[in-house]
């Protein structure tokens, strides 16, 4: 029974290691990219990212360099505006026409001058495309499909891998060590056994955690056994005002036209919710506008709290979009269990939970697994030649007898 269990494990391992194996190669090799994107993203556009902080001034009113994007773009709609905490950093403004937003334009301004230094098509940046790949190979649904059964099949194969990697007690010390001076038999057993074993923990909870952005039921399952019920859609509010500002700001208009294009409001708007955001939520992080295109939304802004023990713990803010005045709060620790839980899945995936240090142990984890399918690949090559050889000693055994018994005969 055990050798039965043992050999259905052995077939399932290899078949679907076979199968998924160019997937996962890719799927890990570009998640050990992704794993530090926010700490590359400078160095790979300085002057996208990047500008010098003048001593003793304070960055411009978010109103002024608003404006200086509407002027350059007015046939464009602002979509978001993200503010780093930094003070050496651009600010974002994300760019899109109609409400399709598959082809952003991104335009860097400098806080200081209210100059834009930089623009970039974000379908065409380097981590853009590594996620593209990432997720969906770069064929979109199909891409998305493949992975996400890929995926499920890793998943079995590190099941089924444990299975054949477990030892008796004569071969623990074997099975938890690699032999660097031995054979290349050997030595290619060990680095796909031994190392898959070490980082198995943390490969499967990084594919079991990407299943959330695969499956949907995988997502909804979160919220109904932590919830008890099906996870809330989040929309923004409605504004509480209903007025146009627009006769109101006729002074501004008449100083700038383009500064309301797409949003309504009074003069310094903008400004007057950077204020109230930092009052509320004073901790240090990202803060990010979202600005709906129906002029009946509310805009929504998020603050990223860096000062919280683990990642990704993000407030939400509801401010009128005529006046600026506050309208509602999300905050994290009003969050259901199923929220907050959710809300781990992209760290623990990405190795961003604790900082450097599980980004180190994320980038390791990915680089050892994405070499997994090349040993398990060249072992199997290697057995396949070594049932040739056999096959062969075999077929060509017979006529050297033959001979042997004709020479005899002579």
């Amino acid at each position: 029974m055990k050798k039965t269990f043992k050999k259905i494990a052995s077939q399932l391992h290899l078949w679907l290691g076979v199968s998924s194996g160019l997937v996962v190669f890719i799927v890990a090799l570009t998640g050990s990219i992704l794993v530090f994107e926010d700490e590359l993203e400078p160095v790979f556009y300085p002057k996208f990212h990047l500008v010098e902080a003048p001593k003793d001034q304070s960055p411009l009113p978010l109103d002024n360099l608003r404006a200086t994007v509407a002027n350059a773009y007015p046939d464009q709609r602002i979509a978001r505006i993200a503010i780093e905490h930094h003070a050496d950093r651009t600010v974002l403004f994300d760019l899109v026409k109609g409400k399709k937003e598959k082809d952003v334009l991104s335009v860097a301004v400098n806080p200081y001058t209210a100059g834009i230094t930089d623009t970039r098509r974000e379908n065409d940046s380097f981590f853009h495309i590594v996620l593209q790949l990432h997720r969906y190979l770069c064929l979109e649904d199909t891409g998305k499909a493949i992975t996400g059964v890929a995926t499920v099949m890793f998943i079995v194969i590190m099941i089924t891998g444990l299975v054949l990697w477990w030892p008796n007690r004569k071969q623990t010390k074997q099975r938890l060590t690699v032999k660097w001076n031995a054979k290349f038999k050997r030595l290619k057993w060990d680095l796909h056994a031994v190392f898959g074993f070490y980082v198995l923990p943390f490969t499967f909870l990084i594919a079991v955690t990407g299943l959330v952005w695969s499956y949907k039921w995988v997502n909804g399952m979160i919220f109904l056994t932590l919830d008890g019920k099906a996870q809330q859609k989040r929309e923004a509010p409605a504004n509480a005002s209903t007025h146009n500002a627009l006769s109101s700001g006729s002074n501004a208009l008449a100083n700038g036209a383009a500064l309301w294009t797409n949003i309504s409001g009074t003069p310094g708007t903008l400004a007057k919710i950077t204020v109230e955001t930092n009052r509320l939520l004073p901790h240090p992080g990202r803060v990010l506008f979202t600005l709906p295109e129906s002029d009946s939304i509310s805009i929504t802004v998020s603050k990223v709290n860096d000062n919280a023990a683990i990642a990704n713990v993000v407030d939400f803010l509801y401010f009128d979009r005529h006046d600026g005045h506050l309208i509602s709060k999300r905050l994290y620790s009003e969050e259901t269990t199923g929220m907050k839980v959710r809300r781990l899945v992209f760290p623990i995936h990405t190795g961003s939970i604790w900082g450097w240090p599980t980004k180190v142990l994320a980038l390791l984890v990915a680089l050892i697994t994405a070499t997994l399918p090349v040993t398990g690949v060249i072992i199997w090559i290697g057995r396949k030649f070594k049932k040739k050889e056999k096959v062969m000693k075999r077929t060509s055994a017979p006529g050297k007898v033959a001979s042997r018994a004709k020479a005899a005969a002579s």
